[in-house]
């Protein structure tokens, strides 16, 4: 690298994790100490968050993405994002991040009643104070004490609203996230509560809050506290607060939807304090040996808790289910709880945030626009082949070289133009745009997928080396690719042979359905919801109608569902047969429409329960109506089986084998994923965009640790 000159940065991938770390080490305030150049297989950026527009502009994601209000730095990247981008509203119909994300408080999960029947457990989470990634002068990250002492307040406004209500009409979570007092005395509450509990009971639902009270106060004074008697009241306490909801819901399904909740909060600061997880440095990762709900069993928690709504919904959502089976169910104790106790305390605004377009167009394309005008250099149709380590001597630590095969090149030479126009928004294509590439009308007629690991055509070989290519690498692949790109590494560090070994990966399986009649119509009274923890193969939807505006029909649809799922593990990609897993998807959306889709929607079966299949939307042929089976050909759906598609699982004892994007073994080699140790070790945008910021940390120094929030290790 000359003197004075930028250093260069070759950033392989373009998901979240990859553009984050872009993204930082372009800000203008760098002054341009870095030259960034992206590397991506295929034509698009977005990992498992792209999408494109297919037939009548419609959008085509590769399954449902919702953001949690407590995805602060997520959301602070965006923000910052379309601030310097500065669309004009009078010309986009997305021009800033309110215009691109829209509040979704309606959550629901899935509940079997005691008939037998399925209802929606709906739950309309509160609007909350500011909005995520608001500026922050000083970021103070709340400790396990704080968590716990706001989940005792849970339990409390829960009793408080059905002693108000008399009923249980406003069971659902109802946070209104009062701040814990704090004691100035760290003995008076002990004392206080050990008073209160002498008798080994309570009387009254009073005596029930004084000492949920009482017991906030203690957790305050954290880490001095005494384990025995805070055990003591939570036993006690746990029984008075199943008796008082005994007194004030008189129907069995209610009861049981709200002991869960109060039962899963007890079990969880129980275990906390039994597992001493305040005074352990580690906090909640202390317990990622344990899976969630053997954890939860272990700490008191019953049965029907363990196995509520809210818990197979939790399960769910993170497609926690090893090798896509649904009866090994799986997710790292201290990671499943830190991201749950985040989403319910901490999040800004709403609970849910909905994207008004695909991720491409929301995220994607306008992060592309802005890096392009700082001076990113992408380049597209690199599939890397491998990552080679090591020089002269064993001890050498640096990535002397990377190898990648060319899929295609552009007519004339020159960058790749990705985006394409609809109704005034750039876009991704959901096909590469051929008349740009050299060969292209051939390439199309040959079907050719740049974006799947089992297309291995190329033009030509690319090696760039250290000192002449580059300075520093970022590699920004998912975790289950890296074993077919950087086998090299793989081999010669059994670290990262550990990481590929332990941070396993599952596939999953989404369909997207564009429908005749609205969901009112099809009988659905409420507002939008988003649900999980129904029936497979596809366990989780949503109501995602209102993106039709900015897709391109004569008539925008009535109704959009989006559908998704785990999906059982094909096996290793050489065994794997991509398009009879895409057919496999196609058969089980089939199945669970004719079968299942009734108890969502009631008007969308005919007499006999069949699905009316009259009701779906022929992109191609607006007009036309099928009346069998075939009509779900006209609809989207996925198999995401390539190992860069893949979910990133935190399975138990997994996360001590991730490996840091602050990790010093190679000189000029850092990693970007959700797969890394970033302090939020779960599959989400969230750990994506940290792990990214933490990526630019390690080679410029910036963003400041303390600037990234949930960052709260050493």
């Amino acid at each position: 690298m000359a003197e004075g000159a930028p250093a260069r940065v070759a950033i392989i991938g373009g998901g979240c994790a990859a553009m984050a770390a872009a993204f930082e080490l372009t800000r203008p305030e760098l002054d341009q100490r870095f030259a960034v150049t992206v590397y991506q297989q295929g034509f698009r950026l977005g990992g498992k968050g792209a999408s494109g527009r297919g037939a009548s502009g419609r959008i085509e994601e590769h399954g449902l993405h919702v953001w949690l209000g407590y995805y602060e730095n997520a959301f602070r990247l965006m923000r910052d994002c379309y601030a310097e981008l500065a669309r004009d509203p009078a010309r986009c119909p997305i021009a800033t991040w309110r215009d691109a994300f829209t509040p979704a408080n309606h959550v629901a999960a899935a509940d079997r009643m005691s008939d037998g029947r399925w209802d929606a457990w709906r739950a309309s989470f509160p609007a909350h104070d500011g909005l995520p990634g608001d500026p922050t002068d000083h970021y103070q990250p709340l400790s396990v004490p704080d968590y716990l002492a706001r989940a005792l307040s849970l339990v409390a406004e829960l009793l408080r609203t059905l002693e108000r209500e008399g009923t249980d009409r406003k069971t659902e979570v109802t946070d209104r996230r009062p701040a814990p007092p704090r004691a100035p005395d760290a003995g008076a509450p002990y004392n206080a509560l050990d008073t209160l509990l002498r008798y080994g009971t309570l009387a009254g639902l009073g005596a029930v809050l004084e000492a949920l009270r009482l017991l906030e106060l203690v957790l305050a004074s954290m880490p001095v506290y005494r384990p025995n008697v805070l055990l003591r009241a939570l036993d006690v306490i746990t029984r008075a607060v199943q008796r008082e909801l005994q007194q004030y819901v008189r129907d069995r399904d209610a009861l049981r939807r709200v002991w869960s909740i109060a039962d899963l909060v007890l079990a969880t600061v129980r275990g906390s304090i039994r597992f001493h997880l305040a005074t352990d440095p580690r906090g909640f990762d202390a317990i990622d040996e344990y899976d969630c709900r053997e954890w939860l069993r272990l700490n008191g928690a019953s049965e029907e808790s363990i196995n509520s709504p809210f818990v197979r919904a939790l399960y769910d959502l993170a497609f926690a289910y090893e090798g896509g089976d649904m009866t090994r169910p799986r997710i790292a104790a201290g990671a499943a709880i830190r991201g749950s106790l985040r989403a319910f305390f901490t999040y800004k605004g709403a609970f849910f945030w909905k994207m008004e377009a695909g991720m491409g167009d929301v995220v994607f394309a306008p992060l592309y626009e802005v890096l392009k005008k700082r001076g990113v250099r992408f380049e597209f149709f690199h599939r890397l082949r491998d990552v080679e380590v090591g020089g002269e001597h064993a001890s050498d630590k640096h990535v002397r070289a990377l190898s990648f095969d060319v899929q295609a090149e552009v007519r004339g030479g020159g960058e790749y133009p990705p985006l394409i126009d609809v109704r005034g928004l750039p876009c991704w294509p959901a096909e590469p745009r051929y008349d740009q590439l050299v060969s292209g009308e051939r390439y199309r007629a040959e079907g050719r997928h740049f974006e799947s690991h089992w297309e291995t055509g190329r033009v030509r070989e690319r090696r760039l080396e250290v000192a002449r290519d580059f300075d520093f690498v970022v590699l920004g692949v998912g975790v289950a690719a890296l074993p077919h790109v950087a086998p090299e590494l793989i081999a010669r560090d059994a670290r990262f042979k550990a990481m590929v070994e332990h941070v396993t990966t599952v596939p999953t399986r989404a369909v997207q359905l564009w429908l005749r009649q609205d969901m009112r119509s099809l009988g659905r009274e409420h507002a939008p919801l988003s649900l999980s923890g129904f029936v497979e193969p596809f366990d989780t939807w949503a109501d995602m109608t209102h993106v039709g505006r900015l897709e391109s029909w004569p008539e925008a649809p009535p109704a959009i569902a989006y559908l998704c799922s785990v999906m059982p593990d094909p096996g290793a990609p050489a065994s794997t047969d991509p398009a009879a897993c895409k057919e496999s998807v196609r058969a089980a959306a089939i199945e669970f429409l004719e079968q299942h889709i009734g108890h969502l929607w009631p008007g969308a079966v005919t007499a006999d329960g069949g699905f009316r299949w009259e009701l779906l939307l022929d992109a191609h042929r607006p007009a036309f109506v099928a009346r069998d089976a075939r009509a779900f050909d006209s609809q989207f759906w996925t198999a995401n089986v390539s190992p860069s598609d893949r979910y990133t699982l935190a399975l138990p004892g997994s996360t001590a084998f991730r490996i840091s994007p602050l990790d010093r073994s190679y000189d000029n080699l850092t990693l970007a994923g959700d797969w890394t140790a970033c302090g939020l070790n779960l599959g989400c945008v969230e750990s994506a965009v940290m792990s990214g910021m933490l990526a630019a940390h390690a080679l410029a120094g910036v963003p400041k640790l303390s600037a990234i929030i949930g960052w709260d290790h050493p």
